[in-house]
C-alpha cells in the first residue's frame, strides 16, 4: 500500500530538497505540486540569471508559494557566482571595515539580485562567531571574532536580506565558530560551559532574533553541556527551551542538510535523521545537496511512519509544516525587487584590504598563488589575483611540491607576489615563504581568515579578509597590477 495522501502531503510540507542540472526535472515540480516545501539550489543548478528565472518560475508552477532557497553568503560562499568569484566581499571583510550600514547595504544588494530571480529564502547570513583561527568551516564566512561586532552586523545584514523581500536564515545556531572540524565530514564538538556559549556564540542569535530574522539554521555540532552525545539538530534543549524559549524565536527552524556526516552519522541516514531533527523541534528540513525523488520519498515515508509508530506526535509535524508555510506566505507578500547593477560590493572590498609594510617596487613581479582546497560549503569557486592581472606572470604551484630555488630563478630579477589562502596552515606554506622572503623581495597576500602569522623577512603583508572576485580585484588594485589607480 502507497502512504496515506494526507500524511505525505503534511511531510512533505516539512522538506527542503533538491534537484541536479539547471532545469527543474518534472519529478521535482511535480514534488512541488504534491506538497513539498521547496528546494534548494547549487552551483549545478546555476547558469546565468534567465535561466535561474525560468528554474524558478517552472517550480513555482507546480505550486504558486513553494520557497526557493540558495546559500548566497557573498565572499567565498556563493551560488550564483560560482563560475567567476562573488562579486561581494563576504563577512569578514565587511567586519573588519566596522560599517554596519555597508553591511546592511551589500546585503540588501544581494537580496535584491535574488528576489529579482524569484528566490525566497537566503540561507544567510553566517552569524558564528569565529573563535577558532584554524577553524575549517567558517574562517571568512564570520563577521569575526567579537561578539558585539559580530552581533551587529548579524542584525544589520538580515534586516537588509529582507529589506529586499529575500527571507534571511541565520547559522549555525547554537555557534560553529569554536571548531576545528568540519561538520560536513564528521560531528564536531564545542565542549564549553554554557555560561561561555551565552557569552560569546550566542549574541549574534540574539541580535537577529531581535532583528526579526524569520529563519535559523541549526548546527551539527555537539555542545555536550546542552546536547549531550548528539548534535544540536537532534536537541529540543537546543531548538525549543534555548532558541525558542530562552530567545523568544518564533519563525522557521531549518536544519543543516542532514545529509552532511555529523547528522547522518549520528541519527543512521538521512531519513531517520529528518524523524529526529523534527521531534527536536525543527520545522524545515534541507535534505541537502544530492537528492532525487526516491530519497525524497523515501524521507517522508519514514516521517509517516514515524507517525504511526509515535516516534513523532502529529501535532509536532503539523506545526513545523505551519511554519514552513508561513514562511513561504511571508515570502509571497514581500513581492518581487528588481536589482539594479552597482559597484557596491567592489567598493566594499577596497576598504577591507589591510597593508602591513610597504608596497614599493612591485613593477611586474611574479605572482605565485599557492593551491588551497575548498571546503564543501564553498566549492570550488575560483580565487585569486589572476583574472585581474594586467599583463602580470602568474603562476600556480602546490606550496609542499614547491622548489624555492627555481622560483627565485623564474623570478629573475623581479619581486615576489605570493598569494595564498590560509597560509599559515598549508603543509609547507610558511616553509615556502620564509625561504622565498630570506633572499628575495616578496609580498604575500593572504586572502583566508588572517593569523598571527608573518613571514619574517617579507617586504608587505597584505590582508583581504576573503577570497571572492571582490577581494581579489582589490588585492590586485592595491598592489598596483591592474592597470588602474583603486578607488
Amino acid at each position: 500500500m502507497g502512504l496515506d495522501p494526507g500524511l505525505r502531503r503534511l511531510a512533505l510540507g516539512t522538506l527542503l530538497a533538491a534537484y541536479p542540472g539547471p532545469v527543474p526535472p518534472d519529478w521535482a515540480v511535480d514534488l512541488v505540486a504534491d506538497g513539498l516545501a521547496g528546494h534548494t539550489l547549487f552551483g549545478t543548478n546555476i547558469h546565468d540569471p534567465a535561466q535561474v528565472a525560468a528554474s524558478t518560475a517552472a517550480l513555482r508552477a507546480g505550486r504558486a508559494d513553494a520557497l526557493v532557497a540558495i546559500d548566497e553568503e557573498g565572499g567565498d560562499v556563493t551560488r550564483l557566482a560560482h563560475a567567476t568569484g562573488s562579486p561581494y566581499p563576504g563577512n569578514a571583510a565587511l567586519g573588519a571595515i566596522g560599517d554596519v550600514a555597508l553591511t546592511r547595504r551589500v546585503y540588501q544588494a544581494i537580496g535584491a539580485e535574488l528576489a529579482a530571480l524569484g528566490i525566497t529564502v537566503n540561507l544567510a547570513p553566517t552569524v558564528d562567531v569565529n573563535s577558532a583561527d584554524d577553524n575549517p568551516v567558517i574562517g571568512t564566512r564570520s563577521f569575526g571574532a567579537d561578539p558585539v561586532r559580530v552581533a551587529a552586523h548579524s542584525a544589520a545584514a538580515a534586516a537588509g536580506l529582507q529589506a529586499a523581500g529575500v527571507a534571511a536564515c541565520a547559522k549555525h545556531f547554537p555557534g560553529h565558530g569554536d571548531t576545528v572540524a568540519d561538520s560536513h565530514h564528521e560531528l564536531p564538538t564545542v565542549d564549553v560551559p554554557l555560561d561561555l556559549l551565552r557569552q560569546r556564540d550566542l549574541p549574534p542569535f540574539a541580535a537577529v532574533v531581535a532583528a526579526g530574522a524569520k529563519a535559523v539554521m541549526t548546527a551539527h555540532i555537539r555542545v555536550p553541556a546542552l546536547t549531550g552525545d548528539g548534535p544540536a539538530t537532534f536537541s529540543r534543549a537546543v531548538l525549543v527551551d534555548l532558541l525558542r524559549g530562552e530567545y523568544g524565536f518564533t519563525g522557521a527552524v531549518i536544519t543543516d542538510a542532514l545529509e552532511m556526516k555529523g547528522a547522518a552519522l549520528a541519527a543512521g541516514g538521512i531519513p531517520p535523521g529528518a524523524v529526529r531533527a523534527l521531534a527536536a523541534g525543527a520545522d524545515l528540513l534541507c535534505i541537502g545537496a544530492k537528492v532525487d525523488a526516491d530519497l525524497v520519498e523515501r524521507v517522508a515515508a519514514e516521517i509517516v511512519a514515524a507517525l504511526g509508530d509515535g516516534r513523532l506526535d502529529r501535532a509536532r509535524v503539523e506545526q513545523a509544516a505551519g511554519r514552513a508555510a508561513e514562511l513561504a506566505a511571508w515570502t509571497r507578500a514581500a513581492g518581487p525587487t528588481i536589482a539594479t547593477p552597482t559597484d557596491l560590493g567592489y567598493a566594499a572590498a577596497r576598504r577591507a584590504v589591510r597593508v602591513e609594510g610597504v608596497l614599493a617596487g612591485l613593477d611586474h613581479p611574479l605572482v605565485v598563488q599557492v593551491h588551497a582546497a575548498s571546503t564543501i560549503a564553498e566549492g570550488r569557486v575560483p580565487w585569486g589575483l589572476g583574472p585581474h592581472l594586467d599583463g602580470t606572470e602568474e603562476i600556480r604551484v602546490l606550496a609542499a611540491e614547491a622548489d624555492p630555488a627555481a622560483l627565485r630563478r623564474l623570478a629573475g630579477a623581479r619581486p615576489i607576489v605570493l598569494v595564498g589562502r590560509h597560509l599559515h596552515r598549508l603543509p609547507g606554506g610558511p616553509e615556502l615563504a620564509d625561504a622565498l622572503a630570506a633572499t628575495h623581495p616578496v609580498t604575500v597576500v593572504e586572502m583566508g581568515w588572517p593569523a598571527d602569522w608573518r613571514p619574517a623577512s617579507a617586504r608587505a603583508f597584505v590582508t583581504t579578509y576573503g577570497a571572492s572576485h571582490a577581494n581579489g580585484r582589490a588585492a590586485a588594485e592595491a598592489l598596483g597590477l591592474t592597470g588602474r589607480a583603486s578607488s
